[in-house]
C-alpha cells in the first residue's frame, strides 16, 4: 500500500501568500494529476494561534528570519503565516482535495513550532499520523508539497524514522531557499531516500 503525503499546499505559501514559496503555485497542478495513482491521499496544514512563538511579530525587537532559542532549539522567526481560520491558512483554491482521506493540522500548539507532519519540533507531541497510517497498512509513503527545504524535509525524516520507505516527488514541490536546497536533497539521499519527478510514479 502506498500513500501520497502533500504537505502545506496553502495560501501563504503561495506567491501573494504572507511567507511565499517562489513558483509555490507551479506544484498544484502537478500534485492534481498524480493522486490517483496512490491507495490513499492524505495531507497537512499549518495551523497555527494568532499569538505563536514563531511569529517574529510576537517578540519585541525581533524581526522576520531572526533566530531565537525554544526549548533548546534554533528557531526561526517567521512572518506571521497560516492563522487559524484565515484565507491564508486555506488550502490553494485550485488544489483537488476530493481525494484527501485525512487532514492532520500542525504547529496548533502556541509555544512551540511544528515543521514535520509527525511531530512538533521538539519532538514532544505526535499528530497521530504515523499512527494512522501504519493502521491503515501504509508501507510507502510518497511526500511533496511546500517548502521543499522545510516542512517537507523535516516530514520525510521523521517518516524515515518511523520506519515508512519514503520518496520525494521532486517537481510536486518547491523549496523557499532554492539555492541551498542541493544540500537539503543530499541530507535525503543519505537517509536512504528516492527522489523522482511525477512522471516516474
Amino acid at each position: 500500500m502506498k500513500a501520497l503525503l502533500i504537505v502545506d499546499v496553502q495560501n501563504d505559501f503561495i506567491p501573494g501568500g504572507s511567507l511565499a514559496v517562489p513558483e509555490g503555485n507551479h506544484i498544484v497542478p502537478v500534485i492534481n494529476a498524480i493522486q490517483e495513482h496512490f491507495d490513499m491521499v492524505v495531507a497537512t496544514q499549518d495551523w497555527h494561534p494568532e499569538h505563536h512563538i514563531s511569529f517574529a511579530a510576537n517578540h519585541v525587537g525581533k524581526s522576520n528570519f531572526d533566530e531565537i532559542e525554544v526549548h533548546g532549539k534554533p528557531q526561526t522567526l517567521w512572518p506571521v503565516h497560516c492563522v487559524q481560520g484565515t484565507l491564508g491558512a486555506d488550502f490553494h483554491p485550485d488544489l483537488v482535495t476530493k481525494k484527501f482521506e485525512a487532514i492532520f493540522r500542525k504547529g496548533t500548539d502556541i509555544g512551540i513550532d511544528s515543521y514535520s507532519a509527525f511531530y512538533d519540533n521538539g519532538h514532544l507531541k505526535s499528530t497521530g499520523l504515523s499512527g494512522y497510517l501504519k493502521e491503515k497498512e501504509i508501507k510507502q509513503l510518497f511526500v511533496c508539497g511546500l517548502a521543499s527545504d522545510i516542512c517537507v524535509y523535516f516530514s520525510i525524516y521523521d517518516a524515515v524514522k518511523a520506519g515508512f520507505d519514503c520518496v520525494f516527488i521532486e517537481d510536486a514541490s518547491k523549496a523557499l531557499d532554492h539555492g541551498g536546497f542541493t544540500e537539503i536533497k543530499n541530507k535525503m539521499l543519505a537517509l536512504g531516500v528516492k527522489i523522482i519527478n511525477s512522471d516516474s510514479i
